[in-house]
């Protein structure tokens, strides 16, 4: 993929950004931190980096989509945890209760 360039952000929040571009990736990921952490506004940053404004805003927007996204992923998988922790809690008590039965019923037919 020569013209894809991907960023990454971390695990799971790599942002994938198409077309040919004549800015190095760890560029692209500094820039973006600075850009997030500077309390100036976004095109004096871009200014102070040598690039357009617009560009650096497309670099940060795309890094909060896929944030965005990573976290939307951790919270479905954080939803589906609980729910099958509850479902194997459900059949503990199930299985406990077909065990009870099971030793009623075979001391019944002991009698």
């Amino acid at each position: 993929m020569p013209d894809t360039l991907i960023l990454g952000f971390g695990l799971g929040k790599d942002v994938v950004v198409s077309g040919s571009s004549r800015y190095p990736e760890e560029f692209r990921r500094d820039a973006v931190a600075l850009a997030r952490s500077a309390s100036r506004p976004l095109a004096q940053v871009a200014r102070e980096l040598g690039v357009n404004h617009e560009t650096l805003r497309t670099w940060v927007r795309a890094a909060d989509r896929a944030e965005s996204a990573a976290a939307a992923g951790g919270d479905a998988a954080e939803r589906e945890l609980r729910a099958l922790r509850k479902r194997v809690a459900e059949l503990e008590k199930e299985k406990e209760i077909l065990r009870k039965a099971a030793a009623y019923f075979a001391q019944e037919m002991g009698r």
